[in-house]
């Protein structure tokens, strides 16, 4: 397997595990939720991650590809992002999805960018089913319209969570030489240079998401 095709076996290998864990969590999530109707919405949305799951399973195996042996490399990692960020409730269960599924699919979005078509077309074709964003945004403004402390709480729960994701992504990274091999050429500053703009990018986009929600980032 070529240099590139290694890195981008990578990326697949992160995202295809990234989204297991996300049908996992909001799987398990859904039974704490405080109506039938909220533990619907998330059953819905878990059953969407899988099938990004399998979007992305379908396109390994055309590489020739096994999911399983894509995805073990970064199965301890994500595992132990997901320890680190345990939710404490309902709402914090809501918030770790909005800013995980967002701050992962701008992720995403900026390495397909300088990849091959059919990288981008699926990575594009997993974005648009996303349903997360609204959905989540408009159940936590609704949670947060009439309640100083739990948005003061889940302000904060915002901040580590964005900070725990970039380390994680950033690791990921240095780990297994993929992001610096999927998007950057030149020399060693120029890769580091554009790492940086990168996750300020991603931060930016974090931060108007929480000015959304009527939260500082």
């Amino acid at each position: 397997m070529g240099t590139l095709n290694r890195f981008v076996v990578d990326l697949f290998g992160v995202m295809a595990y990234g989204e297991l864990s996300a049908f996992e969590r909001l799987s398990s999530d859904a039974r704490f939720s405080p109506t039938l109707r909220d533990r619907a919405a998330l059953g819905r949305l878990a059953v969407t991650e899988f099938e990004h799951f399998e979007m992305v399973s379908a396109h390994l195996a055309g590489l020739g590809v096994d999911v399983e042996e894509a995805m073990r490399p970064f199965q301890g990692s994500i595992d132990s992002f997901h320890e680190r960020t345990r939710p404490a409730d309902w709402y914090e269960s809501l918030m770790k999805a909005y800013v995980i599924d967002a701050i992962s699919g701008d992720f995403y979005t900026a390495l397909a960018g300088r990849l091959d078509e059919a990288t981008r077309e699926l990575i594009g074709r997993i974005q648009s089913t996303t349903e997360q964003g609204g959905l989540l945004q408009s159940r936590l403004k609704a949670a947060l319209a009439d309640d100083p402390r739990l948005a003061s709480r889940l302000a904060l729960w915002g901040r580590r969570l964005v900070g725990e994701a970039l380390t994680q992504a950033q690791r990921v990274g240095i780990e297994r030489q993929f992001l610096g091999g999927l998007l950057f050429q030149g020399t060693a500053e120029d890769q580091e240079r554009e790492t940086v703009q990168l996750f300020a990018q991603l931060t930016r986009n974090h931060s108007r998401r929480m000015s959304a929600l009527g939260l500082t980032a």
